[in-house]
């Protein structure tokens, strides 16, 4: 037994747990803690040692820490599901013109021009502006991920084409790059078990020796086989 842990921070719409599943079954003396953390106070938390790594929303401060981005989310309008974007599969920014939308303080989307009319309101925190859609105030536009987090019965979503978009990454600091730090690192990026991780590599396997003097496929295995009469070819007719 040990009394190390790895203590994992992300931000809201991100699911760890596959990962943590991963780490439980390769690092099993070694529990993984989840830290669920605000967008806006990750690379804070990380700085301040209350977590090893985690998972944030790009744009961050880069400074003092390593980051590797991993996927970027497809940005979703949520409205009722009565509103006439409903019908539709997808829609551009130029379709909520008309639309009052809803710019929350923790919006995590980088907008150069906010879509829509502005709302009457802006709320704190993304989980208010949902309850405002539900009250008919106005639409929102997140991550995908945060429309699934809040989903209500009453909302439906759907993609918005030419939006900013969000970009999960993984980041710590580059000072506390630890050997567990380099552990979750390879089962983020899909190293198998018995990979180097830069570490000596294992040894060859002897049966792949072997396999180098195998007779070809179709061959009888016996050496200086020839094709054609005792081995000088057909003579012409």
């Amino acid at each position: 037994m040990t009394d190390r842990e790895f203590r994992l921070a992300y931000v809201p719409g991100v699911t760890p747990a596959k990962w943590a599943g991963v780490w439980a079954e390769r690092v099993p003396d070694v529990p993984l803690t989840l830290v669920p953390v605000a967008a806006a106070g990750a690379v804070r938390l990380l700085h301040d040692g209350g977590a090893d790594a985690g998972f944030v929303r790009l744009p961050v401060d880069r400074e003092g820490l390593s980051v590797i981005p991993l996927y970027v989310e497809t940005t979703v309008v949520v409205v009722p599901k009565d509103h006439l974007v409903a019908a539709a599969d997808e829609v551009a920014v130029a379709d909520l013109a008309d639309d009052e939308v809803l710019h929350p303080m923790d919006d995590t989307l980088q907008w150069t021009a906010l879509p829509g009319l502005p709302a009457f309101t802006r709320p704190d925190t993304t989980a208010e502006a949902i309850e405002l859609v539900a009250a008919g105030a106005g639409l929102l536009l997140v991550p995908q991920s945060l429309a699934r987090l809040h989903h209500r019965k009453d909302l439906t979503s759907r993609p918005v084409a030419e939006t900013p978009q969000s970009q999960i990454a993984l980041a710590w600091p580059t000072e506390a790059t630890t050997e567990l730090v380099e552990d979750f690192i390879g089962i983020v990026r899909g190293r198998t078990v018995n990979s180097s991780r830069g570490r000596t590599p294992a040894p060859a396997p002897q049966k792949a020796r072997k396999q180098q003097r195998s007779p070809a496929p179709g061959g009888s295995g016996r050496r200086g086989t020839q094709t054609g009469r005792g081995g000088k070819g057909h003579r012409p007719r």
